[in-house]
């Protein structure tokens, strides 16, 4: 029986190789699977969007993986670590922007 995904074994995993983020469309994926995702009255989201589109030019890299961490620390808080993981693990390298790549 496969042990439960944790945060931190997640995150180590995603941050391995200079991973910084997943593909915009795979990103986009992954939020879609998010639980308990609004919009706010503001016209925010929470947790807040994916760095993608518009934002993928005008947000540096490190910025773009604190946003990830805060979508993996959601998926956490509402029990999803383990389905998360499965699909962020399921990526093949070339579906993940590395450092320097950006």
């Amino acid at each position: 029986m496969k042990a439960h995904e944790t945060f931190d074994a997640l995150w180590e995993y995603c941050t391995a190789n200079e991973r910084v983020v997943p593909a915009p469309q795979r990103w986009n994926e992954l939020f879609q699977m998010l639980c308990d995702t609004r919009q706010l009255p503001s016209g925010g989201w929470e947790p807040p969007l994916p760095l993608i589109l518009a934002a993928w030019h005008d947000t540096p890299a490190l910025l773009k993986q604190l946003r990830l961490k805060e979508h993996i620390e959601w998926a956490g808080d509402h029990g999803q670590l383990d389905e998360v993981g499965r699909f962020l693990r399921s990526l093949d390298e070339k579906e993940w922007f590395h450092f320097g790549e950006l």
